[in-house]
C-alpha cells in the first residue's frame, strides 16, 4: 500500500493502493491501520475502527459496491475505518462504499448509515467503536468463518497470513458481537453514535465559529 500526500500534512492510502480482499473488511480495516501506524504521519489514536452488526446479524447498509440502485446492502457485520477530526472534519474510510474515500463522516451518516426509525426492529444497527491501537494489538481471525462445512472457501481468502495474536487465533466473534461486556472499545446505538460523533462535532464546530 502507497501513500498519498495530501496537503503536505497526511499521508493517506489512495483507495486503489490500499490492501483489498472483497468479503474481509475486518481484515482490510486491519491492513489499512498498519499502513497508518507505520507512515507515522498521523497519530493512530485519531482513528477508530468501528464494526456495524446486531443481535440478529442482518444490518443494511447504503451505497455499498454490491449494492443496486439505491437499494440497502444486508451484511452480517460490517467494518468501517473513522478518523476523528481535530481541526477538521470525521472521515470514514469505506474500501466496500461507492462514496469518497476518504468521505466525510456527515455525508456517510446521511447517505450509509441512514436512520433506524423506519426499518424493522431486526434490521436496528448497534456499532462497537474500537481504538485502532486496540484493534490492532488485539485482533485476531483464521477465517474460519469463511469456509463452508466441507472446507471449502466461501469467498477467496486474502493472500497474507491470518492475523493472529500471542493470546488468539480466532476472536473475530468478540469484535462483532454488540454485547458491551465482551471484547474492545464501546458499543453504541446507531442514534447515539450519531449524536456522539456527528452532532457533538458540529456543534462544536459551530460554536468555535461564532467564537471567531
Amino acid at each position: 500500500m502507497k501513500g498519498q500526500l495530501k496537503k503536505g500534512v497526511e499521508v493517506i492510502p489512495s483507495r486503489e493502493n490500499c490492501v483489498y480482499t472483497s468479503c474481509y473488511c475486518e481484515e482490510n480495516v486491519w491492513k489499512l491501520c498498519e499502513f497508518i501506524q507505520a507512515q507515522k504521519m498521523v497519530p493512530l489514536d485519531q482513528f477508530a475502527v468501528i464494526f456495524i452488526s446486531n443481535d440478529t446479524r442482518t444490518v443494511p447498509l447504503w451505497r455499498q459496491k454490491s449494492g443496486h440502485d439505491d437499494r440497502p446492502v444486508i451484511w452480517d457485520y460490517h467494518v468501517i475505518l473513522l478518523k476523528v477530526g481535530v481541526k477538521s472534519d470525521s472521515v470514514i474510510y469505506d474500501l466496500d462504499s461507492v462514496l469518497p474515500f476518504p468521505c466525510s463522516l456527515r455525508l456517510y451518516a446521511a447517505q450509509a448509515l441512514r436512520s433506524d426509525r423506519n426499518l424493522r426492529p431486526e434490521y436496528h444497527r448497534k456499532l462497537r467503536v474500537v481504538p485502532a491501537n486496540s484493534f490492532l494489538l488485539n485482533f485476531a481471525s483464521d477465517r474460519s468463518h469463511m469456509r463452508n462445512s466441507d472446507g471449502t472457501w466461501k469467498m477467496p481468502p486474502p493472500s497474507y497470513p491470518p492475523i493472529f495474536t500471542a493470546e488468539s487465533k480466532m476472536n473475530l466473534d468478540d469484535f462483532i458481537s454488540m454485547n458491551p461486556a465482551v471484547g474492545w472499545g464501546t458499543v453504541y446505538t446507531l442514534d447515539h453514535f450519531l449524536l456522539k460523533f456527528v452532532e457533538a462535532a458540529s456543534t462544536s464546530a459551530s460554536s468555535s465559529t461564532t467564537a471567531l
